[in-house]
């Protein structure tokens, strides 16, 4: 058993305060550099320093503007934070939010900081790139336990399935779905049983296949359940067509072929006839191989195996031109060879020069 630590604080009456709920439910789950930015903020507000910018804070901590702004960014993602611009979308300036209630601080009780020298969040995204998701407060979670004491219970069913206690962000990572996505409960508890039924309990996974279903309107249990059944069945039937059995595809198989089926829009006829060609070539199951084949029909604008037949015939007649073009190219190279070419006696040639 280890011995009792003795702490004593031996410091200069020159402090910086952290709040306690930040310690406990904030700075756990956080990158190291996320907390160091937060922790300057706080010394900052005391006036430790006349003015700051995104530059001054990168030279502290030996880090790039961009790693600030992301820093930042999370922060105010988290509730604690607010950033503000000018007309000019520069960054201006934050706001540290009171951490107990972030989602509906006053204006009169944020405390603000002046920032200097970076261009809006929304101008350094690409567009059309998603937005990140909007979770709920820590102090907003405890509120919405105390109006649904359902919300409680579907928090330790998922404790259950995860097998491990949650975090304040794993609690939010799941009430996502139930604030922002409007599923029912019981949906949010399918989505975490069904995704561990699959041997995957990453609640970034999780986050994926919620979000996929929100993508295809399934908001009950039942369309959730006849989605998974029809896409399960999908599944075995390529891994049956690459000549695989008596395992479940891994996380990247089913990305390739969630893609196949959902962006490319390919029937399982059409996906069956790539792993075919796939297996004839390569002599093995490829997911690589057939993506390339099936990228390829997709830019040809395939919708039917008739499509496939349209393309195989084009190609043969290609082939058939190209060997038909160096055949003739071959024979203009060996004209020259075609005419009757003359014998010599060389014995006789060689008594001739000598006897002149």
């Amino acid at each position: 058993m280890s011995s009792i630590l003795t702490i004593k604080d031996m410091r200069s009456a020159s402090v910086t305060l952290v709040p306690d709920i930040f310690i406990n439910e904030y700075m756990p789950e956080a990158n190291g550099e996320f907390v160091k930015i937060y922790l300057y903020l706080l010394y900052v507000m005391h006036g430790r320093t006349a003015a700051i910018s995104l530059s001054s804070i990168a030279d502290a901590f030996s880090c790039t503007e961009k790693d600030v702004l992301r820093a930042l960014k999370y922060w105010q993602k988290a509730g604690i934070l607010k950033l503000e611009f000018d007309s000019e979308r520069k960054l201006s300036g934050l706001s540290l939010l009171p951490l107990e209630s972030a989602s509906a601080a006053p204006a009169s009780m944020e405390t603000a900081v002046t920032v200097s020298g970076q261009e809006s969040p929304a101008q350094q995204e690409e567009p059309g790139s998603p937005q990140p998701p909007k979770y709920l407060s820590p102090g907003a979670i405890r509120q919405l336990q105390k109006e649904n004491p359902d919300i409680g219970q579907l928090l330790f069913l998922a404790e259950q399935y995860l097998k491990k206690t949650l975090s304040a962000t794993d609690m939010q990572r799941i009430l996502y779905f139930y604030d922002e996505l409007h599923f029912p409960l019981d949906l949010v508890e399918y989505l975490i049983e069904y995704c561990v039924s699959q041997n995957h309990r990453s609640l970034s996974y999780i986050e994926k296949v919620g979000l996929a279903w929100h993508q295809e309107n399934v908001h009950t249990v039942d369309a959730a359940k006849q989605r998974t059944n029809t896409w399960s069945r999908d599944y075995y039937a390529i891994l049956k067509a690459f000549g695989i059995r008596g395992r479940d595809p891994i996380a990247t198989e089913v990305e390739f072929m969630n893609r196949w089926m959902k962006e490319y829009g390919f029937s399982l006829d059409i996906i069956k006839e790539a792993c075919s060609r796939t297996i004839s070539q390569t002599a093995k199951p490829s997911f690589k191989y057939a993506e390339g084949i099936l990228s390829n029909w997709r830019q040809n604008n395939v919708k039917s195996p008739s499509d496939i037949d349209g393309l195989d015939q084009q190609h043969q007649k290609r082939v058939k031109a190209s060997e038909k073009g160096a055949e003739t190219k071959s024979k203009a190279a060996n004209k020259f060879n075609n005419f009757h070419q003359r014998e010599y006696d060389y014995e006789k040639l060689e008594k001739q020069l000598l006897n002149q």
